[in-house]
């Protein structure tokens, strides 16, 4: 019979989830793990299978928090579509500022992952495939009210919009974590809202 569970696995899944995070899949080692979540390597390895599928598994807890933050903002009502395009912007360049100034510098794990893995882990790519096309529709519903109600420019098509505004957070992101400060995030958003201002 099999013993129960003596430990939180959420708990160990964000334990897990940080860790990568900080340190990138590849630098990350079973004993990095181990230390992160204060389980020993056995009880690792029969609730996760591998550390490959504890980062896949921990990769998509970062997707669901990140991008739940990220529909919140973008469906916050009582805003013009302009406004929460502009409010997701001033969120990233917060997140970036925040984890310089804890000392992190960590960026954001989809960005790391897509730079890293995707075109050598077709499953990693998968969920990032997945997470893009959820955050581009959010996208996309945030810019057409904005053409609707006039804070958002009709001058580009609304998809290579949502593409443009998703390419220009991965941009702060990578900016952030090369230790650009908040006054040069803040201008390249500033300079991003002006190119869908009508």
């Amino acid at each position: 019979m099999a013993r129960p569970r003596t430990f939180d696995e959420d708990r160990a899944l964000d334990a897990a989830m940080r860790t990568f995070w900080e340190k990138g899949y590849e630098a990350t080692s079973t004993q990095d793990l181990c230390d992160a979540t204060g389980l020993g390597r056995s009880s690792i390895y029969n609730t996760f299978t591998s550390k490959h599928d504890l980062f896949e598994r921990a990769l998509i807890r970062y997707i669901e928090l990140m991008t739940g933050r990220q529909r919140q903002i973008l469906e916050r009502p009582g805003r013009t579509g302009g406004e929460r395009i502009a409010d997701l912007f001033a969120e990233v360049v917060d997140g970036e500022t925040e984890h310089r100034a804890g000392g992190r510098g960590m960026g954001c794990l989809t960005v790391n992952t897509t730079i890293g893995m995707t075109g050598r882990d077709p499953g990693t790519a998968a969920v990032l495939a997945r997470d893009l096309a959820v955050r581009l529709a959010l996208l996309r519903a945030a810019l057409e009210d904005g053409r609707r109600d006039g804070s958002v420019g009709t001058a580009q098509d609304v998809g290579a919009q949502a593409r443009f505004v998703n390419a220009t957070i991965a941009g702060i992101r990578v900016s952030g974590q090369g230790g650009a400060d908040r006054a040069a995030l803040e201008s390249v958003a500033e300079v991003a809202l002006a190119a869908l201002t009508p």
